[in-house]
């Protein structure tokens, strides 16, 4: 059996963080477990290994292989440094680079993709007895250039080699206790949630929720391979898995920052072809200037979507010439609300539109999926809106079991 544990920078920043983490790698041995332990660099700036001090040394220079190489020193030393005290303790460990953990990744420097995972290293390790440290964030290109996996990038790292190795624990370990029904900070009567799914939990990851990296919990989703979320001290928190069914409509409610709403009507263009292609236009600038965009639709009465950020100007340039009109609205903010258990259930929308009503909250836009409801609030309102729907949907509340 094999257990992948997943150490964040804050549960490694100190000497007595890392004697914990320790001690959790102890546990996983006492269970049967041959383990390995993926590692994030040291804190948070300006701690003096922590990724955005190492950033700091770069100039603003953008993302490059020299980049690259300098930011995956951070985990590089976390991996030595916990690996030698794990040894110290008389656990045996080996501390790996992503690149010997066997991450091949594509050329994409700062953001990589992972190709495949060759784990042959990690499993003669294994096979001798040892811990695997791995220093996560990191692989390498297929000549050997380092790369990195963008912000939050260990998570992805543990998600997969924890596939790679078909292990049956992949533990990601955090400084909070397990994915909540809200933002804490925002929704008092927030609690963790016991199981959920990797569709659900890739949704809310997409969708603002910080306690899993986006691109891990997409990529857990697509291989099937499943995970818990912890707390390092409490040892306990969410079970992520792809067998979890849910009676209740509602998971989880999350929010995002400000972003900015955007109406694009065509003008006096008659064609059908003409219009077409000056919505192909348009999308081709925005693409062009690096701009991702999110709830977009596109309908006989224009196109809407939204951008990050307080954008109007920036997307009014960028658009003019195009005989479009455009109406814009900053300071909005995209409220989320997932769960499994809306799919083919009448009424969800329904409610969520009501409890907003009832608090006064102006509704923008609406989008939906599979699984999530999407609604543009105010950003000024988020916090309401949040708490309306929680309380709507009694996420406060366990659900029944069967």
């Amino acid at each position: 059996m094999v257990a992948v544990l997943k150490f964040g920078g804050t549960s490694l920043a100190t000497s007595a963080q890392r004697k914990l983490a320790a001690t959790r790698v102890r546990e996983a041995r006492d269970d049967g477990f041959a383990t390995v332990a993926v590692v994030s660099a040291f804190g948070r700036l300006p701690d003096p290994y922590s990724t955005d001090t190492l950033l700091s040394l770069a100039s603003g220079s953008a993302p490059n292989a020299n980049t690259d190489m300098l930011l995956a020193a951070g985990e590089l030393i976390a991996a030595s440094v916990f690996a030698s005290e794990l040894s110290a303790a008389g656990i045996e460990a080996r501390a790996f680079s992503g690149a010997q953990a066997g991450i091949v990744t594509d050329e994409c420097h700062g953001d990589a993709t992972i190709v495949r995972v060759e784990p042959r290293a990690l499993v003669e390790a294994l096979e001798r007895g040892a811990v695997a440290v791995v220093a996560g964030f990191q692989g390498a290109t297929v000549d050997g250039t380092v790369t990195t996996l963008g912000r939050g990038g260990t998570d992805l790292s543990a998600v997969a080699i924890g596939h790679a190795l078909g292990a049956q624990r992949v533990d990601i370990y955090t400084d909070v206790s397990g994915v909540m029904t809200a933002d804490p900070r925002r929704v008092a009567e927030a609690r963790t949630i016991a199981r959920i799914s990797l569709a659900e939990m890739s949704e809310l990851a997409d969708h603002g929720a910080g306690v899993m990296h986006d691109k891990a919990a997409a990529y857990a989703d697509r291989t099937g391979t499943g995970y818990s979320l912890k707390g390092l001290d409490s040892n306990r928190g969410t079970v992520v898995d792809a067998a979890v069914e849910h009676d209740r409509a509602v998971t989880g409610v999350t929010a995002t920052g400000r972003v900015t709403w955007l109406r694009v009507i065509r003008g006096d263009i008659e064609s059908p072809i003409r219009r077409m292609q000056t919505e192909i236009d348009m999308f081709a600038r925005i693409a062009a200037a690096g701009i991702s965009l999110d709830q977009v639709t596109i309908n006989q009465s224009g196109v809407t979507f939204v951008v990050e950020g307080d954008r109007a100007g920036e997307m009014r340039r960028l658009l003019a010439g195009l005989n479009l009109a455009v109406r814009v609205r900053e300071g909005c903010s995209k409220l989320s609300i997932v769960g499994s258990g809306m799919r083919g259930r009448p009424g969800v929308v329904h409610r969520i539109v009501d409890a907003l009503s009832r608090a006064n909250v102006e509704i923008i836009h609406c989008t939906d999926s599979n699984i999530t409801v999407s609604i543009l609030v105010p950003q000024s309102d988020v916090t309401l809106a949040e708490r309306a729907v929680h309380e709507e949907f009694a996420l406060d509340t366990e659900e029944p079991t069967a």
